[in-house]
């Protein structure tokens, strides 16, 4: 059984810094992809970036800058450190894990981690 295990999340002052991290045990195989999403109160889950079993990073446009995403697959582990945050950062964040299997792509959600931003 795939487990997928946020943590990281907190309450932080406006402009400091923040790193989630996210496990993933259970796995039966090589992950596909992992994927950080955050979903702040009444708006819809989005992407914030992506990191595939060989390190290709993918970000959202809008995510660009202070976030990065990086990865560990010995430990399954990938990481999303969080800079100069602001207040509108304030969500949950959930992590995404995508394997490939023969009979096609299979995701697993985390349960997420709160970051709460004070300005």
């Amino acid at each position: 059984q795939v487990q997928v295990v946020e943590s990281g999340g907190g309450l932080v002052q406006a402009g400091e810094s923040r790193r989630l991290s996210c496990v993933v045990s259970g796995s039966p195989t090589t992950y596909r992809s992992i994927g950080w999403y955050r979903q702040a109160p009444g708006k819809q889950r989005e992407l914030i970036a992506t990191i595939s079993n060989t390190g290709n990073t993918n970000y959202a446009d809008s995510q660009k800058g202070r976030f990065t995403i990086s990865g560990d697959t010995a430990r399954n582990t990938v990481d999303l450190q969080m800079n100069s945050l602001k207040p509108e950062d304030t969500a949950t964040y959930y992590c995404n894990v995508i394997y490939i299997t023969s009979t096609g792509a299979i995701d697993y959600w985390g349960q997420g981690t709160q970051v709460t931003v004070s300005s």
